[in-house]
């Protein structure tokens, strides 16, 4: 049994190696680039004028270096109402650029992890992975130094290396069936899960290194350390799924912005989506609870007063709209009566892989619904196709989101306001830097669109959020921040702060149920919120 101090040193460790899966792809590039030696000359640049002179893509710039803000190597300097970013180097700057090289090795790994899969372990790819990891056993040759600060960002740097080489292993285990009960709950041979047991003992190997298993007579079996992270495998996989865009972060940021642009109906360049649905199904779990508050909440009312059903928009895998039938059949009162009152169930996604694998899992859970593409940008053209198609009117259901209004395709404000965004965020569509004003008012005008759908019974959504880096900075280890913004800012995704965000809604005529509205951490920190949003 693990002690609370154990579960927040691990779950610190397990941040980390999120961050290190985000900066050790970005700091590679720009080192190699001369673009930190130029910052640490300058001391002080003006993004405009910095992507200029290395010719760079100025969004994606612009996300690369708030990242670093984030881990506290660099400051920023925003103002929105001027349209300018300044990023100045600090005390820490020095010393951390100086340890970018030990991550040039770690990814090259990770450009030649394209293939790596838990059924055919190539020995290439292990003989380097084997190499980087009793490199991280000595420290990568970093001596340790007294100072406080900068032993900081030796740990820092240390376990930006570890999470690189073990995110994408425990996605790769968790994805290939390694933390099944049983191997979770006895002892096991290499052989046992793998044929090419020699190969695959590299790897138990080094998790046993770090602790997460006890070797004994080529024996494996898991610590109470490795239970943990394996329990949570699939936290790993939303940023190890980006794989593919930090493996192009030169050309992104550098040459061609368009680089992992998909031509319409062919599989995604930038994302392993089947992987990134296996993560976000997994990590959704945690605020299902609050979201249960809700669901009991609307469908113990009297029947007239209910939804007819739900609209699940993104639905992934199909787990939210799996977990919310559950929740209504056997917690609420409409559970009680579905024979006479049934249930309109909609999953509806923009990925036709999303929605092969929601099907699957509806079937496979005898859950009648039905599956249908939808964009998020264009609630007009869901709504017509589903009156048209299946009679179904739209505004009649509760509409769910989870962690998608970011993920909606950008188009320009058709009405521009003059507004000044409080937000510090990084946000780029096609390599261009978008102004913080600017994102605002579009995700005013998407609010607008959605508004005539959801008057009646509102928008249930869980939205993903950034914070200021100062924050993130002074809370390594508490917070996934980093590595969200990597993977959203360099794909054109816009996580605002929670209060934004909430500001905009209300700015659009919604209001949040205070009664049902939750965030985590319920602090400043929060990068999660639940809101049932509804028409003023």
């Amino acid at each position: 049994m693990l002690t609370k101090k154990e579960q927040r040193l691990y779950r610190s460790s397990l941040f980390r190696h999120l961050d290190g899966l985000a900066t050790v792809p970005t700091l590679s590039v720009l080192s190699g680039k001369g673009v930190l030696a130029h910052l640490l000359k300058s001391k002080k640049v003006e993004i405009g004028q910095l992507s200029r002179y290395f010719n760079a893509n100025e969004g994606y710039l612009n996300v690369a270096l708030r990242l670093l803000c984030s881990q506290g190597w660099l400051n920023q300097e925003i103002d929105n109402s001027k349209g300018v970013v300044f990023y100045y180097t600090n005390d820490r700057s020095a010393y951390a650029f100086d340890l970018v090289p030990r991550f040039l090795e770690v990814y090259d790994f990770l450009k030649k992890l394209e293939e790596f899969n838990v059924k055919n372990i190539d020995p290439g790819v292990l003989v380097n992975m084997d190499k980087l990891f009793n490199s991280l056993i000595l420290d990568f040759d970093i001596p340790e130094i007294s100072d406080e600060c900068l032993g900081e960002v030796r740990h820092q740097v240390l376990m930006h290396i570890e999470g690189a080489l073990v995110g994408p292993v425990i996605v790769m285990l968790g994805m290939g069936g390694m933390f099944h009960q049983y191997f979770m709950e006895a002892s096991f041979r290499a052989g046992e899960y793998h044929e090419d047991a020699e190969n695959f003992e590299i790897i138990l190997d080094f998790l046993t290194h770090l602790k997460w298993f006890i070797k004994k007579n080529n024996t494996y079996e898991f610590t109470p350390k490795g239970l943990f992270f394996a329990k949570r495998a699939s936290a790993y996989g939303v940023t190890v799924s980006y794989l593919p865009t930090f493996r192009k972060l030169e050309e992104l940021i550098f040459r061609d912005p368009l680089v992992l642009k998909t031509p319409s109906g062919e599989r995604e360049k930038h994302v392993d989506r089947e992987m990134n649905v296996w993560g976000s199904g997994g990590a959704h779990s945690a605020y299902f609870k609050k979201v249960d508050e809700i669901i009991i909440d609307l469908f113990n009312r009297p029947i007239g007063e209910q939804p007819k059903g739900v609209l699940d928009m993104g639905c992934g895998n199909g787990a939210f709209l799996i977990h919310i039938f559950d929740v209504i059949e056997k917690r609420t009162y409409r559970g009680k009566v579905l024979d006479e009152y049934p249930l309109l169930l909609v999953g509806a996604d923009y990925n036709d892989s999303a929605l092969k694998v929601t099907r699957a899992n509806l079937v496979k859970s005898d859950i009648w619904a039905k599956v249908v593409w939808g964009d998020i940008g264009k609630p007009e053209l869901l709504a017509e196709n589903l009156r048209e198609d299946y009679g179904i009117d739209i505004s009649e259901l509760l509409n769910v989101r989870t962690f998608l209004d970011h993920n909606r395709i950008w188009t320009p404000p058709e009405k521009r306001t003059d507004r000044v965004s409080k937000s510090t965020g990084a946000f780029a569509f096609e390599g261009r830097r978008l102004g913080n004003n600017e994102v605002e008012d579009n995700l005013l005008e998407h609010f607008k669109k959605w508004l005539p759908f959801i008057h009646k019974f509102g928008l249930l959504v869980i939205e993903l959020h950034t914070i200021d880096p100062v924050l993130t900075s002074a809370n390594l280890g508490r917070i996934p921040t980093t590595a969200y913004d990597a993977t959203h800012g360099y794909s054109d995704q816009y996580i605002l702060e929670a209060d934004v965000f909430l500001q905009i809604a209300s700015e659009a005529g919604l209001k949040t149920d205070e009664r049902l509205k939750a965030k985590f951490p319920d602090s400043d920190l929060a990068t999660i919120t639940v809101n049932l949003l509804k028409g003023k």
